[in-house]
């Protein structure tokens, strides 16, 4: 029997590979509210899912529509949009992701 670590691996392959897009459904535990601790959704602004095949546009919708619930968990949310980085922001555009961290800290000592 495969471990958990090695399926997601297969998973996330074939995803690279353009297959099997049914099995990226993973089920997590619930995510509960966040009261109002602050909350900032860095989003990347170059799209890199789309570039696959059949499905990828999908991706990066579904992608933007889990960010989006981010927002939610909190009363002091915020979107931030990385506008020239792929899904490594913090490779990207580090400044960026500096940036967000120092303002949640702001915010959190508020």
């Amino acid at each position: 029997m495969r471990d958990t670590s090695a399926e997601l691996r297969a998973q996330t392959l074939a995803v690279f590979h353009g297959e099997n897009p049914e099995k990226l459904i993973i089920t997590d535990g619930e995510v509960r509210s966040a009261g109002s601790i602050p909350v900032e959704v860095v989003q990347h602004g170059q799209p890199y899912l789309a570039a696959i095949p059949d499905y990828g546009t999908a991706l990066e919708q579904a992608w933007a529509d889990g960010q989006r619930k981010w927002l939610g968990l909190s009363s002091r949310s915020a979107l931030s949009t990385a506008a020239t980085s792929g899904h490594y922001i913090y490779v990207d555009q580090p400044d960026v992701a500096v940036q967000a961290i120092q303002r949640v800290i702001a915010q959190a000592g508020a």
